[in-house]
């Protein structure tokens, strides 16, 4: 196609969200996924909250059956509004064991990732993670389903070219995995109780730190120093009330579910 003036056009995101929610374990991710209009779960660990109901395939035990679970929402349009991959961490090792079923170059299968040797099998890892993103973008562009991704959080040590290192929460995710679903992502929240430090005297020129608060639970949509974040629609760092996530999250996102997906030529993000 021959690019000229007329080609130029003004677009806006239509698409549905892909979010990813991560942060420590009870703080509320899987909840806040579930307040989304008509979520679907593709569960691949154990642990639902227990005053919450999910549309769920079951406990999925192999990278097979989750690309089969999306086969079936994809072929059979079910009729839900947003797909959740609870937990994108656990899913890691099914990606990592569906590299090592396939092998080498030559077919030669792997007992482990790490027995390719010289990190290759991360690079094979890449690949199979390249299909699970292309699937279920498949249900966001083809469906109008939102993503959703929920991970675990780590503290890891974060080297700044421009400061000393320090720590920081981060996805639990291998840097070549977490690489890929972070550039995929349009918003990533961490969710994470709020935590004020007090010092407390104990005589004799001693003092101990006293950790309190802990009863709300913050939502960082941007990114700071001690955490990573991001978001694409402007959202602000928010005290996340349970049952009402979604409500204080949806008027900054594209509509989704009940209307058919733009065109590809209207959409600013069709990937």
């Amino acid at each position: 196609m021959a690019i000229t003036l007329e080609s130029l056009r003004r677009v806006r995101a239509t698409n549905p969200p892909r979010l990813l929610f991560y942060g420590p374990a009870g703080v509320g991710k899987t909840t806040l996924a579930q307040e989304f209009p008509d979520p679907i779960f593709l569960q691949t660990e154990d642990g639902t909250p227990g005053d919450v109901e999910l549309n769920t395939f079951g406990l999925l035990k192999s990278y097979g059956e989750v690309m089969e679970a999306i086969g079936v929402i994809y072929d059979q349009n079910l009729p839900f509004k947003t797909v959740v991959l609870d937990s994108m961490t656990e899913m890691q090792r099914l990606i990592f064991a569906e590299t090592c079923a396939r092998g080498d170059e030559k077919g030669n299968q792997k007992q482990n990732i790490e027995d390719f040797g010289y990190g290759k099998g991360y690079v094979y890892a890449q690949r199979v993670t390249q299909e699970l993103v292309e699937a279920l973008n498949l249900l966001r562009r083809d469906r109008n389903m939102a993503i959703i991704l929920i991970c675990h959080s780590t503290v890891e040590r974060f080297d700044d070219p421009e400061s000393v290192s320090y720590d920081r929460y981060d996805l639990d995710l291998h840097n070549k995995i977490k690489g890929m679903i972070e550039r995929d992502m349009d918003g990533i929240f961490l969710l994470k109780h709020k935590v004020s430090i007090e010092k407390e005297e104990q005589g004799f020129n001693k003092e101990r730190a006293l950790a309190k608060g802990g009863s709300q639970v913050w939502l960082h949509a941007n990114p700071k120093p001690a955490f990573v974040a991001k978001n694409r629609y402007g959202i602000k760092d928010a005290i996340y009330t349970r049952g009402k996530g979604f409500e204080m999250l949806a008027p900054s996102f594209p509509k989704f579910g009940d209307e058919p997906a733009a065109d590809d030529g209207q959409q600013a993000d069709a990937a």
